[in-house]
């Protein structure tokens, strides 16, 4: 898949994977793990943005916990739609982009958000639009957060490429360490998980 396709496959997400799968197992364990991160690091009233952030089960537990000052992005609009209906409070009173992330990541101002969030989400950005990262790291003041499949941790990261046969969607493997370091952030915690791996980048400049 070209960059214009894999946006396609997400902007149309249906059955699996779609808003309404989401909505319906709603928060989980990673939900707690991003929520625990934050409550450790930063106040109630930081502004904190998911990418990818679906119907709004993620946020939608931050929100039960205090946060104030959510924001989200998606690329499926029926997502909005979902999340009025499954998480109606958080409709209410967070601000939401519908939009693919590289097209409103450079809209965002430097430092705009404490902390920008990631769950499965970076790991379908296509190689081309790859210099989106600088900007999400940009946009974000204090803390980037990553929750991402990373692939065969025996494999070094520069071997593991892309997952395009296990689902209908290609996944890319990539080293968050090294993407996210190299913004002016510094790796403070990871945690490894039987799919995904959490890491905490810290900005330092």
């Amino acid at each position: 898949m070209d960059a214009n396709d894999v946006r396609r496959k997400w902007a149309d997400r249906s059955g699996e994977f779609s808003p309404e799968y989401y909505a319906y197992y709603g928060p989980n364990e990673t939900s707690e793990s991003i929520r625990r991160v934050f409550e450790e690091r930063l106040d109630p009233s930081a502004s904190i943005l998911e990418l990818g952030c679906g119907p709004g089960r993620h946020l939608s537990h931050l929100r039960e916990h205090g946060f104030e000052n959510l924001h989200g992005v998606d690329i499926n609009p029926d997502c909005f739609e979902v999340m009025a209906d499954a998480y109606p409070d958080l409709a209410d009173c967070g601000t939401f982009y519908a939009d693919a992330i590289e097209a409103v990541a450079e809209e965002f101002s430097p430092g705009q958000f404490d902390a920008v969030y990631s769950v499965e989400t970076l790991q379908h950005v296509h190689p081309d639009d790859a210099w989106a990262f600088e900007a999400v790291a940009r946009s974000a003041s204090d803390y980037v957060v990553t929750v991402e499949n990373e692939g065969d941790r025996s494999v070094p990261p520069e071997d593991r490429g892309v997952n395009d046969e296990e689902y209908d969607f290609p996944l890319y493997y990539r080293d968050w360490a090294a993407v996210f370091t190299q913004f002016g952030f510094e790796q403070v915690a990871r945690e490894y998980g039987d799919r995904d791996t959490l890491r905490v980048f810290r900005r330092t400049e």
